[in-house]
């Protein structure tokens, strides 16, 4: 914050200074019009921020979002992997196994995604996971067979909670800190600056200025709307899990 601070200061006090030397110089004229150059240089490069922090608003929560999509696939198909890998276990561990699959994607489904779009996940999630590789663990197996069944299920759990701890970092991901602030900011100051440079707008001429604060307003609230991975307009769907769970259904039951 205070590096923030000092770049403010003296970007503004380099400013200053500028015009202080250029004036006992007696160099350059004095610009007093609304459209002149200083005006023109100063509306350019406010507009040019305003763009920058606005694509960065858009792009990181759009990019996160995707990575995020495609993580909820990588965690479904590691649900169905540990699921198949399960029908080599002997009965009744098999239907076991499954049983506690089958529960744990219905708990997701149904209790925990909803939570998501508050950043946050279920401890009860992460307990049934640990459950279920805690049985697989302890079950009484014999013969090499059994063995390296188990070894497969234990593997295919350990994707699906590795898949499960990246929703849970995709459901804590934010943009870069102060960015949608910075983005209001330099909205408002994109809106305001002609009257601050003097400009005094009147009957049809204002029309512009209106119609371009209304969709920088629509910008910015998208921009907001957006900015969570699990909530908003393009909040990631359940979609993979739910196809997952109906995948299972159609496995055949272990021996």
């Amino acid at each position: 914050m205070l590096v923030c601070v000092l770049a403010i200061a003296s970007a503004i006090g380099t400013v200053a200074l500028a015009a202080f030397l250029f004036r006992k110089l007696d160099r350059g004229t004095d610009d007093r019009d609304p459209g002149g150059p200083s005006t023109g240089h100063a509306g350019a490069m406010l507009s040019a921020l305003f763009l920058l922090v606005f694509a960065i608003a858009i792009i990181v929560p759009w990019t996160t979002t995707d990575a995020a999509r495609e993580n909820t696939y990588a965690e479904g198909e590691a649900a169905v992997e540990t699921y198949w890998a399960s029908t080599a276990l002997p009965a009744p561990a098999s239907s076991e196994v499954q049983a506690q699959l089958r529960g744990y994607l219905g708990f997701v489904l149904d209790k925990e995604w909803p939570l998501m779009a508050q950043g946050r996940l279920s401890s009860e999630g992460s307990a049934r996971l640990n459950q279920l590789r805690v049985q697989v663990t302890s079950m009484s197996l014999t013969g090499d067979e059994a063995e390296n069944a188990r070894g497969a299920v234990l593997d295919a759990v350990a994707d699906l909670s590795a898949a499960r701890h990246q929703r849970a970092a995709d459901a804590k991901a934010t943009p870069p800190s102060g960015v949608l602030a910075l983005t209001i900011l330099t909205g408002v100051v994109v809106i305001v600056f002609p009257f601050l440079a003097g400009a005094r707008p009147r009957g049809m001429t204002i029309l512009p200025l209106m119609v371009m604060a209304a969709l920088l307003g629509v910008g910015v609230y998208q921009a907001w709307d957006i900015s969570h991975v699990f909530s908003g307009g393009l909040a990631v769907k359940p979609d993979a899990l739910t196809a997952a769970l109906q995948e299972i259904q159609q496995i055949p039951l272990g021996r």
